[in-house]
């Protein structure tokens, strides 16, 4: 799990990501990116839709799976971005841990938000 400060905490900021962020998209995930100049760190939202879904335990096993590769795979303390990843295929929740990643990586890549895709 990501700390606190790295977190969203209330609606208006993640709002405001979602209408005046950067889109890139993949096959599994929506990504929007916006700078924020007016903090430290960087913020990262994971959204899953019921549609995705139905069931909330599925949703929250995607959820920690997806901010994990986050925590391990994006400078959180570089540059502050407000980053909220939505997913957007049920495929995701039977999809492998290396596979889930790999897509992830790619689509962070784009942005320009990872490094390198170790």
């Amino acid at each position: 799990m990501l700390s606190s400060r790295n977190r969203f905490h209330g609606y208006g900021s993640l709002r405001y990501v979602m209408t005046r962020g950067d889109s890139f998209r993949n096959r599994y995930f929506k990504l929007k990116v916006s700078d924020n100049p007016r903090r430290r760190y960087s913020r990262v939202a994971i959204v899953i839709s019921k549609k995705v879904h139905k069931s909330a335990v599925r949703r929250n096993r995607v959820r920690r799976r997806v901010y994990e590769i986050v925590r391990h795979h994006v400078p959180l303390d570089d540059h502050a971005h407000d980053i909220v990843i939505i997913v957007t295929s049920p495929e995701v929740i039977a999809l492998e841990h290396s596979v889930l990643r790999r897509e992830l990586i790619q689509l962070l890549l784009r942005a320009g938000l990872c490094k390198t895709d170790d």
